[in-house]
């Protein structure tokens, strides 16, 4: 029986396979780090529900053997990087103060959204505002995600929104759920992540926020479905408790599960503290159990 000896980005490895990575890596000495993470992903299939190989997933999973320890890699080819090119943000004091606005949300409407195409203008706009006003900021987007602007009647921006993966683990969820380790690594790409939420600055309107988390759900899976071939099911949330009370997702009618344990992914030995949060969660279908399960 082979033995494993590490869990990480979904898979499993054995020594016999961490040997055959070893042999594989020596092989190819003069395939840069990249080309390894595009071949191995090709070896083991492994993609992504529409498809597309896991790059992204693989060069985190290749860096954490090295650091472990297991494998040896190539050195990075710092003299045949090209820099990369990113669209800038648009700089703070050029990003337009958030209007006052304290009207009844029925002199908003009709309210808005805008699914946001990557590198236009409105998504630097709404980049700068997670980037300037979200307490979390706003790091490099990577995987699936959708991005969203709302905005009222006028064109006024209102709020800002991030979809995108869900927790690799999360205990409440897990057991909410019921689904084995094996059935989560099949369809974790079933839930998505409400990552981020933002009302801007200004912006006190009653009931807005839970408005808005409505609108959005009902149009979540249509919007994955034709942005990534592949429907959505559940949608998480993780709300920091010593910030925020919840109200708006609990109006929207989610589900308050429990809190988090105040780790993190990177806490290997049981060390590293991080604020707890509470975990909500909405179904966008009826029988999202039995998708999640596979029954």
């Amino acid at each position: 029986m082979s033995l494993k000896i590490l869990s990480c980005q979904g898979r499993e490895v054995s020594q016999e396979q961490l040997q055959w990575l070893r042999r594989w890596i020596e092989a190819h000495p003069r395939w840069s780090r990249l080309r390894l993470c595009k071949e191995l992903c090709e070896l083991w299939d492994w993609r992504a529900a529409n498809g597309q190989v896991k790059t992204f997933a693989a060069k985190s999973f290749l860096r954490k053997l090295e650091q472990r320890g297991f494998i040896e890699l190539p050195a990075i080819r710092t003299s045949m990087r090209r820099q990369s090119w990113v669209r800038p943000p648009i700089e703070d004091r050029n990003l337009p103060e958030p209007q006052g606005i304290e009207d009844s949300l029925s002199q908003l409407r009709p309210l808005h959204i805008t699914l946001l195409e990557p590198g236009s203008d409105l998504e630097r706009y709404w980049r700068a505002c997670l980037v300037r006003y979200h307490y979390l900021g706003l790091r490099s987007i990577v995987g699936e995600n959708l991005r969203y602007l709302i905005s009222d009647r006028q064109h006024r921006p209102l709020a800002c929104s991030l979809f995108g993966a869900a927790a690799w683990k999360c205990a409440c969820r897990d057991q909410f759920i019921g689904w084995t380790p094996e059935q989560r690594q099949n369809r974790l790409h079933l839930i998505v992540g409400n990552s981020r939420f933002l009302i801007l600055p200004r912006v006190r309107v009653s009931h807005l926020a839970s408005c808005v988390l409505g609108k959005l759900t009902r149009r979540l899976n249509r919007d994955w479905i034709l942005r990534y071939g592949h429907r959505v099911v559940l949608v998480e949330t993780f709300v920091q408790s010593d910030r925020f009370v919840g109200h708006s997702y609990r109006a929207a009618n989610w589900m308050s599960l429990g809190h988090t344990r105040g780790r993190t992914r990177q806490d290997r030995d049981h060390q590293i503290t991080a604020p707890r949060k509470q975990v909500y969660v909405y179904g966008l279908s009826r029988r999202f159990g039995q998708h999640l399960c596979g029954v």
